[in-house]
């Protein structure tokens, strides 16, 4: 970015930052959306900390999300989830990504919404799969159709998605007018408002 493109990001965060107050600006929405990406360059325009909830998950478990899943089930994967998001919600203002099972989890989707601010990266079905297809370490695609399984989960958890505070597309231009848009739809959602409105930048 030249000067003036770092200066007008560099506000946006400043304006974003001071809407955000003490919560926790909060990534959902399917793998390949671009939550990690999104959420680590929002965090430095915003200049608060970033955490991957996955990540988290795997520090504190010393086991991968695939060894998880394959030793205990999602069921007990989900159980875990929870606990590690509602420990980082009370550490805040920070940016938090969040698997892709995590908001549709009632109770996880329910702390969220208490403390923090959720934002959906909405991606279409080719823009994900393009992203999500050459890796191997998402376990819920380890199936014979893995387009398909990714099309299922797209019909199955857009619509809770959809109760997400905030919405922005998440498509093939920029990441910094990815961000832009993001830092935006936080400060025109207001303290405490903005719910299921998406940015029209």
């Amino acid at each position: 970015m030249n000067s003036r493109a770092v200066n007008m990001m560099q506000n946006k965060g400043r304006l974003a930052r001071d809407v955000l107050g003490n919560r926790t600006l909060v990534f959902v929405g399917l793998m390949g959306a671009g939550k990690s990406v999104i959420g680590k360059m929002s965090a430095s325009a915003m200049k608060i900390p970033f955490v991957d909830s996955d990540q988290e998950i795997e520090k504190v478990s010393r086991m991968s999300i695939s060894d998880l899943f394959d030793a205990y089930g999602e069921a007990e994967f989900r159980a875990l989830e929870e606990r590690v998001i509602r420990r980082l919600l009370q550490e805040g203002p920070m940016i938090l990504s969040t698997g892709g099972g995590a908001f549709i989890n009632d109770r996880t989707r329910s702390i969220i919404k208490q403390r923090g601010l959720s934002v959906w990266l909405r991606a279409d079905l080719d823009i994900l799969w393009e992203r999500v297809r050459k890796r191997s370490h998402r376990p819920l695609l380890h199936t014979a159709d893995p387009r398909g399984t990714l099309s299922a989960l797209l019909d199955a958890r857009y619509p809770v998605y959809g109760e997400a505070d905030l919405v922005v597309q998440s498509r093939d231009v920029s990441k910094e007018k990815i961000v832009g848009e993001v830092l935006d739809a936080v400060f025109k959602s207001g303290p405490g408002e903005g719910a299921g409105e998406e940015s029209k930048s």
